[in-house]
């Protein structure tokens, strides 16, 4: 990219509406320069004034073809989804915190008490292994949804307000000038230039609460479309891991306990060692399992929009979230193809392609298969712990910090909501898109022309494929036809890259 196209694609972000009207003035004075200096060189490297003319008039009818074919568009990393589409809003210690929610179909029936639940599994003060930051977190539904409780198709507004902040503690210490180790003030002020001192501004997980308000109509649309089913569950502490059955536990097994595992026993060895962490003052990380049951086959898109490039993006968004894995991921390296690829077979009684196993997590080259998906998702231990750790001021001076304030020893009982919300968000959205694209006009070719259904709802139109078998007992009373059998294998020449 030369100066000049440099200079004329900075000058077109002051015309977004997003947000990036002001750019500084050392900026603006660099780009004058830099467009000056092109001049310069440009007039020097001429050869003639009618070739000057010429280039220059190039020049401007590339600019006005740029102008007319394409706009620069900018996001500024506070929204999420294509068709139903979240834009959160709000700071840890700010008025209150909310989301906007556009895209939701209407006419569905919707109160407050629903979103209320997953908030209240989010909410601070939970126990004594969450932060004890005493929030109700009481939600208000500003727009989007008539008196009588049904959605109008119109943006979906909601509120929490912030209650109990207590900015001294960041403000009238060290933590107003010393970064917190690993913690995002750093990094916010290195791009920013300035940060949100008390309560770490949009960095704090309270941000996180619009997303599980949104997520929490998300399931609801889910639930009425195909009885979608998305419960997460703390799988790791540490290093203590647990045995849970990802196709039967229940909500019910998951808030059995604070620690949020279904496995009661491994439960009881999780509390222990956080308890151990909490009172030394510090932190602890560990993995939310999150699974999605009865997810139709078909969502999800090739290459760039696969569906669990969708579902890692939006997991990784989390706060403290460090890592990320669909089905069986990295252990799935462990194996060989063999031992990894999931077998198809029909399922007798409705006739759907099944997976013997599911070492895939219900996704096969980006797309849902119709068993369910499971996915990983690793939190880092908390950044502020009220241990001495070396780090340095904004003006670049080396101290020592404690850290202050109410902070989480261990994320995990609180993310499990956190991640359900944007599974969620994500499988409807990835829904609304198949809807859009696949399902506008229907297959309308035979049973038999149609690929079999596939997944765990799935029923195949009069049942499993029969075929005529001429050598069958017609006394048996089935006129010659069975049920497909095994024909023995297939061979195939397969020429891939």
């Amino acid at each position: 990219m030369n100066l000049k196209t440099a200079a004329l694609a900075i000058v077109s972000l002051s015309h977004c509406s997003t947000g990036f009207t002001n750019i500084s003035t050392n900026i603006s004075t660099n780009i004058n320069a830099n467009t000056n200096a092109y001049h310069r060189i440009s007039s020097r490297c001429s050869p003639s004034k009618s070739s000057k003319r010429s280039s220059s008039s190039r020049r401007s009818s590339n600019r006005r073809s740029h102008s007319s074919s394409s706009s620069l568009q900018m996001g500024t990393g506070n929204s999420f989804g294509r068709i139903f589409r979240i834009s959160t809003w709000g700071e840890s210690h700010g008025g209150g915190v909310g989301v906007t929610l556009d895209g939701c179909p209407p006419r569905i029936k919707l109160t407050r008490d629903e979103i209320q639940i997953d908030l209240d599994r989010r909410r601070p003060g939970q126990s004594r292994i969450t932060t004890p930051r005493n929030e109700a977190d009481a939600v208000e539904i500003l727009s989007g949804v008539t008196s009588e409780g049904i959605t109008t198709g119109t943006p979906i507004a909601m509120l929490v307000r912030n209650k109990d902040q207590r900015s001294g503690d960041y403000l009238e210490n060290d933590m107003s000038v010393a970064y917190r180790p690993s913690h995002a003030d750093a990094t916010y002020d290195a791009k920013y230039g300035v940060r949100a001192i008390a309560g770490g501004g949009r960095s704090s997980a309270r941000e996180t609460i619009g997303r599980v308000a949104a997520g929490a109509i998300a399931r609801k649309v889910l639930k009425q479309y195909n009885d979608i089913e998305i419960l997460g569950y703390v799988s790791k502490v540490q290093d203590i891991a647990c045995d849970v059955d990802d196709d039967t536990f229940t909500i019910e097994d998951v808030d059995a306990n604070i620690v949020r595992c279904p496995d009661q026993d491994a439960a009881v060895k999780m509390l222990a060692r956080i308890d151990e962490i909490r009172k030394a003052g510090n932190s602890i990380g560990g993995v939310v399992t999150c699974v999605a049951r009865n997810v139709p086959a078909g969502l999800g898109s090739p290459v760039f929009d696969k569906l669990e490039a969708d579902l890692a993006k939006a997991c990784m968004s989390i706060p403290a979230a460090k890592g990320f894995e669909s089905g069986d991921g990295f252990d799935g390296t462990l194996l060989s193809g063999k031992e990894h690829n999931d077998e198809f077979y029909i399922d007798p009684q409705t006739g759907a392609t099944r997976t013997v196993t599911n070492r895939s997590g219900g996704i096969q080259g980006g797309i849902s298969n119709g068993e369910n998906i499971v996915v990983h998702v690793a939190f880092k231990p908390t950044s502020t712990i009220g241990q001495v750790q070396k780090t340095v001021t904004r003006d670049g001076r080396e101290v020592e910090l404690r850290g202050k304030g109410r902070h989480d020893p261990c994320v995990l009982p609180r993310a499990v909501p956190m991640v359900e919300a944007m599974v969620a968000l994500t499988l409807v959205d990835a829904l609304m898109m198949q809807q859009a694209q696949c399902d506008l006009f229907p297959n309308e070719g035979t049973v038999d022309e149609r690929p079999n259904p596939m997944g765990v709802t799935a029923v195949r139109e009069g049942g499993p494929k029969m075929v005529t078998d001429g050598n069958a007992d017609n006394d048996a009373g089935n006129d010659g036809v069975v049920a497909a059998t095994n024909d023995g294998p297939i061979s195939q020449q397969i020429d891939e890259e």
